[in-house]
């Protein structure tokens, strides 16, 4: 058997790997994991006493990683950054450039896809009992990175920044989880290919 006729028959690794194409189809996956990110961080709530939003950017960082695995969510969520830098108004409430404080999120969003991406490799996102630690996870990660960037940010301890940062966000964000947890395994399952 050739290289190519065992490179066409290996297992996919992540639910990307499902459509044919190459370098191409790449492209235009993480254009769009990208486009998702953006659209769902329009999904906004500004609360009074936080620079934080409550938005729904974090289930489509979940999403993105785990569907596109770890090398093209990372590489989506590095376009999200870095042209909601160059002034792609996608960013939370449609706005662009430094947005500050709560920039950490944005940091934290391409280690958690490529953390969420790393892991669907390793098949944890066939079962909701393998999806939701890795979602989890992905979530640990945002917020690792967020409240240690709006700490350092806003010149406030690690219990001001948890307030602001992480004990306003932990329930809408556990619900993220555990429905991004359900999508992935219902995906695989439509496919037939888990």
């Amino acid at each position: 058997m050739s290289d190519v006729a065992v490179l066409e028959h290996r297992e996919p690794l992540v639910l990307a790997d499902l459509l044919s194409g190459s370098a191409l189809r790449d492209a235009a996956l993480v254009v769009g994991g990208a486009a998702l990110v953006g659209a769902l961080a329009q999904v906004s709530i500004h609360l009074g006493f936080t620079p934080v939003p409550i938005t729904g950017q974090t289930l489509g960082v979940l999403l993105v990683g785990a569907a596109l695995g770890w090398r093209r969510g990372l590489t989506a969520l590095v376009l999200y950054a870095l042209a909601g830098l160059a002034g792609v108004p996608w960013f939370a409430g449609h706005t662009s450039g430094y947005v500050g404080a709560s920039f950490g999120y944005v940091v934290g969003f391409v280690a958690s896809a490529a953390l969420c991406g790393y892991l669907a490799e390793h098949k944890a996102d066939r079962t909701w009992w393998r999806s939701a630690p890795a979602m989890v996870a992905g979530e640990l990660v945002m917020y690792v990175i967020g409240v240690s960037w709006l700490a350092a940010s806003l010149h406030v301890g690690a219990a001001k920044a948890i307030a602001l940062g992480f004990t306003p966000f932990v329930v809408g964000d556990a619900v993220k989880a555990a429905l991004a947890a359900g999508l992935l395994p219902a995906a695989w399952k439509l496919t037939g290919s888990r």
